[in-house]
């Protein structure tokens, strides 16, 4: 097949991407290694919104008001995009516009986040009378958001477009794309899959790592106007669905979480919040985070002038993935765009280094570990329903012990770059804590950047 463009990767930011090619008038395919939004997109909280936790006046303070400005602006439009397809395509979506919230028990933080933002043009203010049950001084509010369903938005989009599903990329050489099944010529091609599989050029493994959160939906909890996230670390997301309200939080970074409980406490906090209330459904996310906070979107690399990237989105994946749709259309139609400059992933700042050197450091240990540390459990120390990395006559393995009693061996080595990987008990998965791998507890890939399972017996 030949075509103008290829978009890899079938989630909000690839579907976006393909279909406003389409609309300027360029041929587009879409390649995805499974089902369109079947990842990251369809566990997302969907938020769409301008407001990405307190960050206007941190912004403004490490990049400058003008590249801020550009940000928010960049966002905002994104918002108002989405509000504009759903209109205009009468798409039933469970499109919802709102404000969003972020909560603070710090009244001074809030003065000086609400300041910012103004000087950024938002019709910012403090809010003191919130719906959740928080204890809190407070909330910047930034009023004309939105909420949705992904899928349902995407699978109105996905119709108009030429899609291959269960179709995964296994190379990409020069204009070359390669599957089990096809080989695909494109003049441009788009890497909109969450983390960039291809390392060298670009790097993209030594500049981002992965995070993952967790999410209740809870039954019987009241309802909610407006979206609300906490400001700072071990806070909570809350937002409505339907006659649910999405409780989020929990987060750590992907491959750290030996010990479990995630679920367990956010069930906890959710009695605490909403007593009564019942667990209707649970489920996580896996987030890619930039070393400077700001999502990578435009060229993949100085020397792959056709390439073009879309990652690092943080915990806002649903803005930003329309933010990248409408830069990558400019940029492969030739046009201006005056917000790529603020997302150029070529851009670099000594603000970075502690950040980089920081993600670095894990991935050492994560390779260090793998040649130097013994394993403290053997297969038949293992209760049911526990995994763990175990002695056996072979050498390190991977063993997780069904509720069945039945043994599932692994390969502990992480096939993207070779970091020992680690049992997650709330997922019942292996996890790569050096660039956010994951794979189910008989060894198949749920996450990049490895393209490939681990060895399993």
């Amino acid at each position: 097949m030949e075509t103008e463009a290829v978009v890899i990767g079938g989630g909000m930011a690839g579907i976006l991407t393909a279909w406003h090619l389409q609309q300027a008038g360029i041929s587009v395919v879409l390649l995805e290694a499974g089902q369109i939004g079947g990842v990251q997109t369809k566990n997302t909280t969907a938020k769409i919104t301008s407001q990405h936790g307190m960050f206007c006046r941190e912004f403004i303070e490490k990049k400058g008001e003008k590249a801020a400005e550009k940000y928010v602006e960049a966002n905002q439009a994104a918002v108002e995009e989405y509000k504009r397809i759903v209109k205009q395509k009468s798409i039933a979506c469970d499109f919802v516009e709102c404000d969003a919230y972020v909560y603070s028990k710090d009244g001074e933080k809030l003065r000086q986040e609400t300041e910012a933002a103004r000087k950024l043009g938002v019709n910012a203010s403090i809010e003191k009378e919130l719906e959740i049950p928080e204890d809190c001084a407070g909330a910047v509010r930034f009023p004309g958001q939105a909420r949705f369903h992904p899928l349902k938005f995407i699978e109105a989009l996905a119709e108009e477009l030429t899609v291959y599903e269960d179709t995964p990329v296994k190379k990409v050489d020069e204009h070359l794309i390669l599957t089990d099944c096809a080989r695909v010529k494109a003049g441009k091609i788009i890497f909109a899959t969450h983390f960039p599989f291809i390392d060298f050029p670009g790097m993209y493994f030594a500049r981002m790592h992965q995070e993952r959160s967790y999410v209740l939906a809870l039954e019987n909890a009241g309802s909610l106007e407006g979206m609300y996230i906490g400001e700072g670390k071990d806070t909570l997301s809350f937002r409505q669905y339907d006659k649910y309200i999405l409780l989020g939080g929990q987060a750590h970074r992907t491959g750290e979480n030996r010990e479990g409980g995630r679920y367990a406490k956010l069930k906890e906090e959710a009695a605490r919040l909403y007593p009564g209330s019942t667990v209707a459904a649970q489920w996580s996310a896996q987030d890619c985070i930039t070393a400077d906070g700001i999502p990578f979107i435009g060229q993949y690399a100085s020397d792959r002038p056709d390439w073009f990237v879309a990652s690092g989105f943080q915990k806002w994946g649903m803005s930003s993935s329309m933010v990248s749709a409408m830069i990558l259309t400019d940029l492969i139609c030739g046009r201006e765009n005056p917000y790529a400059e603020i997302f150029a992933p070529g851009r670099f700042s000594s603000e970075e280094l502690p950040q980089i050197m920081k993600d670095g450091g894990k991935a050492l240990k994560g390779l260090a570990k793998r040649f130097f540390q013994l394993p403290g459990e053997t297969a038949e120390s293992l209760q049911r329903g526990q995994g763990a990395v175990v002695e056996t006559p072979q050498g390190k393995a991977g063993v997780y012990k069904t509720e069945e009693n039945t043994i599932c061996q692994v390969d502990t080595v992480c096939p993207h770059m070779g970091c020992e990987l680690s049992w997650n008990p709330d997922e019942r998965s292996w996890d790569c804590p050096c660039h956010g791998s994951r794979f189910d507890c008989r060894g198949n890939l749920l996450n990049g950047p490895a393209q490939e399972g681990i060895q399993h017996e």
